[in-house]
């Protein structure tokens, strides 16, 4: 009996999220051929056969986006047979949180039509199922949170309490109450107390603290329900 042989290409996809303009953002690449011509994707590319997945993210991420040496976490699997219009295409979703600094002074963005940072909450019309990739990403994002600090990815050495909770405010989507959220952290073995304060003409001077290393290394976190 005849059997028919299906075959399949497999796809390395890159969510990259950052805090920018007091905004979580995603690096978005605007594509410049069919399938999904013009829409807005998430960086993306075929794996080489001579490629572990590793390495095909990060080539994809520098090819698309000229930014590289970040963390890059494998995040899932997307293997829908209509994802992909007229093949068989699996993906392989990769993320990162970075520090907007981090990727600036390499992100050089002469062409923003073609490559640009969005609103993770007012995402243009986007190809394939990136919107969904984009989402789980998102509640990865704030699974994590719930029992690591993730939020040291993103924000600076040294912060003030109010760009803590702003951080994670903007993962969260939501509002916290402020004396509650000092309450839980200062509460907690999760941040050290500089002597240090922001350097603000306009406005007082805001202690600064930084995350405990040896609490990141423990990997526990503060719930915030």
């Amino acid at each position: 009996m005849f059997t028919e042989i299906k075959t399949h290409e497999l796809t390395i996809d890159v969510v990259v999220l950052t805090i920018k303009n007091n905004l979580l953002q995603v690096l978005l690449t605007k594509r410049n051929k069919e399938p999904f011509k013009s829409r807005w994707a998430i960086p993306g590319g075929f794996i080489r056969l001579s490629e572990n997945l590793d390495d095909a993210a990060m080539r994809i991420l520098k090819e698309k986006t000229d930014v590289e040496d970040i963390y890059l976490e494998q995040l899932y699997t997307f293997g829908d047979p209509l994802r992909y219009p007229n093949a068989r295409v699996i993906t392989c979703a990769y993320f990162a949180l970075v520090r907007a600094e981090d990727v600036e002074h390499i992100f050089d963005n002469e062409n923003p039509e073609t490559v640009n940072w969005h609103n993770v909450y007012e995402l243009p019309e986007m190809a394939f199922d990136h919107k969904k990739i984009i989402e789980y990403s998102l509640q990865r994002t704030r699974e994590r949170l719930e029992y690591f600090p993730i939020s040291y990815k993103l924000l600076p050495d040294k912060f003030t309490l109010t760009e803590l909770q702003k951080t994670y405010e903007l993962i969260l989507d939501k509002q916290l109450d402020k004396r509650n959220f000092r309450k839980k952290i200062l509460a907690g073995t999760m941040l050290i107390e500089t002597e240090e304060y922001t350097k603000s003409c306009s406005k007082r001077p805001a202690k600064l603290y930084m995350f405990d290393p040896n609490l990141i290394n423990s990997k526990k976190g503060l719930i915030f329900s």
